[in-house]
């Protein structure tokens, strides 16, 4: 990196931080940015200074939005009596790409992964278990990816919400199988996650 200008190196350095970049990748990306009007350059710089300054987590379902509550919470059209549990944000929007669930969601902003410290209380947990004490809920669809952190993350869920549930009349379900096995909520199929959520089932965790 020593042959490159100053600032140069450290936006290819910047580059390589994210998720699946590796060196050639940051430095193909760099080269492409240089390339680049100024007024195209500032207007990509001025987009991700809008998203950290603007975006922040709606307090009710800790979807990303520029307004609390978001949009879909403040939908008067949408069915605030069920409630679809996804682990992040972008499994919400692959949801609402499918166009086929008219309830609100959760996000539990990651799922639990004991061995990478990720624990009960790094997630939204607490949230969610006080809305459903609120008794608007009927329903709430445990949508985690079915792979083995989603699968875990879903049945202690399903644990913890075991006690409101019975006391409120909640039904606890669980997407259908059709979503493949091992495969992440975020790329899979609208036509399979629609499928997913109209063949959910009462969830009891593989209990017999």
């Amino acid at each position: 990196m020593t042959a490159y200008p100053e600032s140069l190196a450290r936006l290819v350095e910047s580059l390589k931080a994210l998720p699946g970049i590796g060196t050639r990748t940051a430095e193909r990306l760099a080269f492409h940015l240089i390339k680049l009007s100024e007024t195209e350059a500032m207007e990509l710089a001025k987009a991700i200074r809008d998203v950290k300054q603007n975006l922040t987590h709606c307090n009710t379902c800790f979807h990303f939005t520029e307004k609390d509550p978001c949009p879909i919470c403040s939908d008067p059209q949408r069915d605030k009596s069920l409630v679809c549990v996804v682990e992040q944000p972008k499994d919400l929007m692959a949801f609402e790409k499918a166009g086929s669930f008219k309830g609100v969601y959760h996000c539990l902003l990651g799922h639990l992964a004991p061995l990478e410290g990720i624990e009960p209380d790094d997630l939204t947990i607490a949230p969610l278990l006080k809305r459903a004490e609120s008794g608007a809920i009927k329903e709430i669809v445990l949508a985690t990816s079915p792979d083995l952190e989603g699968e875990g993350t879903a049945v202690f869920l399903r644990d913890q919400l075991a006690d409101v549930a019975r006391r409120k009349g909640i039904r606890v379900t669980r997407i259908a199988r059709g979503v493949p096995a091992g495969a992440e909520i975020e790329h899979v199929s609208g036509a399979i996650l629609t499928d997913a959520l109209a063949g959910r089932q009462l969830y009891d965790g593989g209990r017999k």
